[in-house]
């Protein structure tokens, strides 16, 4: 504490204060490029992955409802036993999701 007070005495508290400010600066760069910006860069990776895996799935989701859509129309055209034993597939792997409507309508 003793050193402070001399160098605020030799240089003035503006001079000392904007040192201390300057090094206070100097340290979180440091700090953000060595320990922050490589963690950002990984789960920005990790992101990416994600929304492939996201556009993949949602494409899988769209071809899976033309499908179903194309056998729901023709349903109609089927016999009674085999537009029975249809429904009752169609129902047993309906999507439960709210957002995503499985059935067409």
């Amino acid at each position: 504490m003793n050193n402070f007070a001399d160098w605020v005495n030799q240089y003035g508290f503006p001079i000392v204060a904007a040192v201390g400010l300057g090094y206070f600066i100097y340290y979180i760069w440091v700090w953000a490029t060595t320990k922050v910006k490589p963690v950002i860069s990984a789960a920005m990776g990790d992101l990416i992955a994600l929304v492939d895996r996201i556009r993949m799935l949602d494409n899988d989701m769209i071809r899976l409802n033309s499908k179903l859509s194309m056998v729901l129309e023709h349903q109609s055209k089927i016999d009674k036993k085999r537009r029975e034993e249809l429904e009752e597939i169609v129902a047993r792997y309906q999507s439960k999701s709210e957002s995503f409507n499985s059935t067409g309508k």
